[in-house]
């Protein structure tokens, strides 16, 4: 759309001060609700308590005496007459505040409501040859997307030969509260050329919302341009809609470009917090110090979590039993961690807590938030806490003399501690009166008794035995060596980034158990996983011993984790560890960073921009806003290039000239952040300047000249690359004629004599002259041929030559060529493969055959004899293996 067009859109706010002319008629009837669908002002950041913002016209009909206003924020309220204040004094820390007016009728119980936008503006710089004077564009919220588009000036007359020229503005995003009760549909905005003055002009709008699901959200009517909303909105579902609206003539020609819709439903706090489980279970050990962690409960809310509707806090509601006090664990209000919060758990007196906690969101605010309660059980988990006591004291037993592994007594005792655990297990041992060891006492696994029992046979005048006895007991605790161990741990410190080395942070130390023992304790370092800290080894301070740093590798969260060891020189020595963590605070150590480093502009202005931003290693407040400038060396830097803030974290680098040759340049950019000092920083971008078509894309020879390559030096690759292309073309000519010629070209030898592709056949000779003796006449076929002919194909004998045609083997060729010889071995060889009659016959073998007869007897005719008119006396002369048989038939008269 060019400057002197007079083609203009007109974007109408829900205010409704630019609504046209026609549509201003008045009302004969009296209509209760507002003036206006929303009212719109511009505030400061800084909003002191009770500062009157702006006042909202409502019509009852009735007088306003009826009239009762409500709003859904905290921070603002509507006085009686309308008056629009602050409950307190606020700081702004977006560039956009909106909030729901509600007039309620107290007669009729009807309700109106109506949408306050409360913006913050800054100034932004125009385009060259442009003067805003007083006007100022409104920035939104970094989060949401830049919005531009073009707005006219206002109208002038034109005599003079006077053009109306346009400027840029951004478009505030059209907010819409969820759930809202209608009426239906609803009028957002309204969309106008100024051309439906000489044309009809028909609107249409397309996107998520409107013609793709979900369909029919939003409606235009396509004569007038108001755009409705038809339903209530759910931010749940879909937070945010991006249309597009369109205006065409009655024949659909486009008339003007389309313009973009950004539409935000507004949270509403319709949503409870939900805890991840109804029951929570955790455990702590009996006589644990205040602050003991014991369980962590979580509940989420579907509500906007950058808003209070959806920022939950915890508190506990009730606490059962109420004892040794009604308030032995909190809550930590943001986390849910539940830890003690007194001292006095006792599993003795009570095992198990039930604790119901609550969620709220609103900040916990519980005039205003939803709540929801979830359950905590906690049990009381046993130490050896409790010594166990004998029920008596003295025991008295009888044993006959001589008897072993007899129970004398049972020693009984009572322990409070958690039975059949290994607090509750009772040791038991005869320190004095038994000097020769005959008892041992054992402890019963069930009762806990201690049986005393004989193990050692005795007389009854080595043991004086009476019937009653009586045995004190006494029972004795021996010291041993518990490791030391650190009351606080974890241990938490909170210190700045960037503190020197050397500095000391704290003092680490353990406590050591034994009481009676005189024993030193040293300490060390057992993990610290970027080498910053030095402990003492005598009294356990820690020193850092290099420079903290928050930004490393190494922090989680903020929090810098070591693990020291405190050891003491006992028998056995022993060891505890404790975890030292240092939350570090944040310094503004680090300079923001320009991204990106490489882009494309066209080489004409107007056609597009290049969007940059910052980043910084730091946090928040050492980051954004930032500060982007052009510095003033080089000269040609803020000659060539303009750049324009959005909002504090992007800002735009675009041409200021009208025409750059395109090329690859370095464009330096100072960013600054907001630190305190703030740090800044002086970055390349490397911009490529191409040509462009009318979509605003780099053509390709505009890609290959703004690389750095001329027009001349374009023509001169083309022909170096026809020159190549026909070379290799002439090469490829010249093999196919040089092959040519080995055709005709007659072999040096006669084809007779070259045996490098004939295959030599050999006759198969037979086995020797050893194997002319036998009579191969048996193991032939029968005479008929029929016998042959049944069998099926392929079953033959592997001395007999298969009947059938012979394979054709290629013949050479008369004139041979090199490139032919391996083909033609390839083929005979293929032919002799599947040549049946070439030996050997490797086929089935088939024994089924005897044939006709056989020269041999049969051997039935062989019978035994047991006349006794054959010698055997000889086989006494065939050795020892035939003695046997000797002895069975030699020997047979005389037996």
């Amino acid at each position: 759309m060019t400057a002197g067009s007079g083609v203009l859109l007109v974007l109408l706010s829900l205010s409704g001060a630019l609504r046209a002319h026609e549509d201003l008629t008045a009302r004969e009837t009296c209509k209760a609700g507002f003036s206006e669908e929303g009212y719109t002002a511009l505030i400061s950041p800084d909003i002191l308590q009770g500062e009157r913002l702006l006042k909202v016209e409502f019509s009852s009909c009735l007088g306003s005496q009826g009239t009762q206003y409500e709003t859904n924020s905290l921070d603002f309220k509507v006085g009686a007459d309308g008056t629009v204040y602050a409950t307190r004094e606020l700081r702004i820390p977006s560039e956009q505040v909106a909030f729901t007016v509600t007039a309620r009728d107290r007669r009729t119980a009807e309700q109106w409501d109506a949408v306050v936008r409360l913006l913050v503006a800054q100034t932004r710089s125009s385009h060259p040859g442009h003067k805003r004077g007083k006007k100022k564009d409104v920035t939104l919220d970094p989060s949401q997307p830049p919005r531009d588009t073009l707005l006219p000036w206002p109208p002038h007359q034109r005599s003079g030969g006077l053009r109306r020229q346009k400027r840029d503005w951004v478009i505030p995003p059209i907010n819409v509260p969820e759930n809202s009760r209608g009426p239906f549909p609803q009028q957002l905005v309204r969309i106008r050329s100024d051309k439906d003055n000489d044309i009809p002009i028909r609107y249409s709008i397309t996107g998520v919302g409107a013609d793709q699901p979900p369909m029919e959200v939003f409606s235009i009517d396509s004569m007038s341009g108001r755009m409705y909303v038809t339903r209530p909105m759910d931010r749940e579902e879909r937070a945010s809609y991006h249309l597009r609206a369109h205006a065409v003539d009655m024949n659909g020609n486009k008339v003007e470009n389309p313009i973009d819709l950004y539409i935000y439903v507004i949270d509403m706090n319709d949503n409870r917090p939900e805890f991840l489980n109804q029951v929570y279970n955790g455990s702590v050990d009996e006589g644990s110090k205040p602050g003991t962690y014991v369980m962590t409960v979580t509940a989420n809310d579907a509500d906007d979590g950058t808003t209070a509707n959806g920022m939950v806090r915890y508190r506990i509601v009730t606490q059962t039993p109420q004892s040794p006090s009604q308030n032995m664990f909190t809550i930590n209000s943001e986390t849910g961690d539940i830890v003690t919060v007194a001292a006095g758990l006792d599993r003795e007196k009570v095992q198990q807590y039930t604790v119901i906690v609550q969620a709220t969101d609103m900040e916990g605010n519980l005039n205003y938030g939803l709540s929801n309660t979830a359950t905590a059980i906690i049990t009381v988990t046993d130490v050896n806490d409790n010594p166990p006591e004998f029920t008596a004291s003295t025991f008295a037993g009888e044993v006959p003399e001589n008897r072993v592994e007899t129970v004398v007594a049972n020693l009984t005792v009572m322990d409070r501690d958690q039975p059949h655990s290994a607090n509750w297990n009772a040791v038991y041992r005869i320190i004095s009166g038994d000097p020769s060891g005959h008892f041992s006492v054992r402890t019963d696994p069930v009762t806990n008794e201690g049986m005393v029992t004989v193990v050692k046979a005795a007389l009854a005048s080595g043991i004086q035995m009476s019937f009653q006895s009586t045995a004190g007991v006494t029972i004795s605790v021996t010291d041993i060596n518990e490791a030391p161990y650190f009351p606080s741990n974890h241990k938490l410190i909170r210190l700045e980034e960037g503190v020197p080395a050397g500095t000391a942070l704290t003092t680490f130390s353990a406590v050591d158990p034994d009481r009676f023992m005189q024993q030193a304790v040293r300490y060390s370092k057992l993990s610290d996983p970027a080498n910053w800290l030095h402990i003492n080894a005598s009294n356990g301070q820690i020193t850092t011993a290099a420079v903290l740093d928050r930004e490393s590798l190494y922090i989680r969260n903020n929090v810098y984790e070591a693990t020291f060891l405190a050891a003491d020189n006992g028998i056995p020595p022993a060891s505890g560890t404790g975890t030292l963590q240092i939350y570090l605070i944040d310094i503004n150590d680090n300079a923001p960073e320009l991204l990106p480093k490489e882009a494309q502009i066209c080489e004409k202005p107007g056609l597009n921009a290049i969007n940059i931003t910052a980043a910084d290693a730091d946090v928040d407040p050492n980051v954004g806003p930032y500060v982007f400038e052009l510095p003033f060396v080089p000269a040609t830097v803020r000659k060539n290039w303009t750049i324009t803030r959005l909002n504090g974290d992007y800002a735009q680098l675009s041409l200021r000239i009208l025409y750059l040759e395109a090329g690859m340049y370095d464009v330096p950019i100072t960013v600054t952040d907001s630190g305190n000092p703030p740090l800044s920083n002086t970055s390349v971008i490397k911009v490529k300047v191409c040509p462009c078509d009318e979509n605003g894309d780099c053509t390709t020879v505009g890609a290959v000249a703004a690389a750095g390559l001329g027009t001349g030096a374009i023509v001169a690759i083309l022909i170096c690359i026809i020159l190549l292309l026909t070379m290799v073309l002439l090469f490829v000519v010249w093999m196919k004629r040089r092959e040519k010629e080995r055709h005709t070209k007659q072999l040096l030898i006669d084809p007779e004599d070259d045996v490098r592709d004939n295959i030599l056949k050999y006759d198969e000779e037979g086995g020797g002259e050893e194997d002319q003796d036998y009579d191969l006449s048996q193991l032939q076929q029968p005479e008929a041929l029929e016998h042959v002919l049944s069998k099926a194909p392929g079953v033959r004998r592997v001395d007999e030559r298969p009947v059938g045609a012979e394979p054709q083997y290629p013949a050479r060729p008369v004139v041979p060529h090199p490139g032919d010889i391996g083909d033609f071995i390839n083929e005979g060889l293929r032919a002799a493969d599947n040549d049946p009659t070439a030996p050997p016959y490797d086929s089935l073998l088939v024994f089924d055959y005897e044939g006709s007869g056989s020269t041999a007897g049969s051997v039935s005719s062989l019978g035994s004899s047991s006349s006794g008119d054959q010698d055997y006396d000889y086989l006494n002369d065939w050795g020892p293996r035939f003695k046997k048989l000797a002895d069975m038939y030699g020997g047979g008269e005389e037996d």
